[in-house]
């Protein structure tokens, strides 16, 4: 499942985000690496415990906690804190899978990886190339959106970033632990809260819509995971 959820930041933060991040230190993306991103990942990123990164990772994390098509979509237990990445002069993050599990900074604590996330943080008009790739059954599908939007997806899936070939592509990248792992199951109730969401805009039948509405919760009670 790919979700695209736009304006997750306004363009009052979008603007202050990249005022702070144009002015950051970066460092080379492969302070960060795994064994397979290492072959494969040319970019720069802020260090995890940046106080800028930190900074910006609460307002994302906030803007998150207040986005229903987010919350509908990730089921979040546990979002890893925002990193940030910057691509340019070519440079490019080959085909690879996302690691099963990332240790949270700072603590012994290890989160699944169930959900990739990208907010972009530069406008597509800013930069050529840069396109997010992700492998699905259904094919391949670029993604280069809007600033303040996001894109979730499976970790599980192949995906990568094309070459930047002019300007800065500046980006948010994190990943979610969802109460409900399966993938499957997360759709099923991802696609059930939608319709409910457009019977309740159609003024539906009441009755049918409240005993929907039990059917999701009773299946995410069945489902979900502390």
């Amino acid at each position: 499942m790919i979700v695209q959820i736009p304006d997750v930041l306004t363009a009052e933060q979008v603007q202050f985000a990249r005022f702070r991040l144009l002015a950051a230190e970066w460092v080379d993306g492969l302070a960060t690496a795994g064994h397979q991103g290492a072959q494969v990942k040319r970019n720069r990123q802020l260090p995890e415990g940046s106080p800028v990164a930190r900074e910006l990772g609460d307002i994302i994390l906030g803007a998150l906690e207040r986005h229903p098509l987010f919350i509908s979509a990730a089921l979040p237990g546990r979002v890893y804190p925002p990193m940030f990445n910057r691509y340019e002069s070519g440079e490019t993050f080959g085909t690879h899978v996302d690691n099963a599990l990332r240790l949270i900074p700072g603590s012994a604590e290890r989160l699944r990886t169930d959900l990739s996330a990208t907010l972009f943080l530069a406008d597509p008009a800013d930069y050529d190339g840069g396109e997010l790739l992700i492998e699905d059954t259904y094919g391949v599908h670029s993604i280069k959106l809007p600033a303040g939007h996001l894109v979730l997806y499976a970790s599980s899936s192949l995906h990568r970033v094309e070459p930047v070939t002019r300007g800065a592509r500046l980006a948010s990248f994190f990943w979610v632990q969802s109460m409900v792992r399966d993938e499957g199951q997360r759709t099923l109730l991802f696609d059930l809260d939608t319709c409910l969401q457009r019977l309740a805009q159609t003024r539906a039948d009441e009755a049918t819509r409240v005993q929907l509405t039990g059917c999701y919760h009773n299946l995410l009670r069945m489902w979900s995971q502390p």
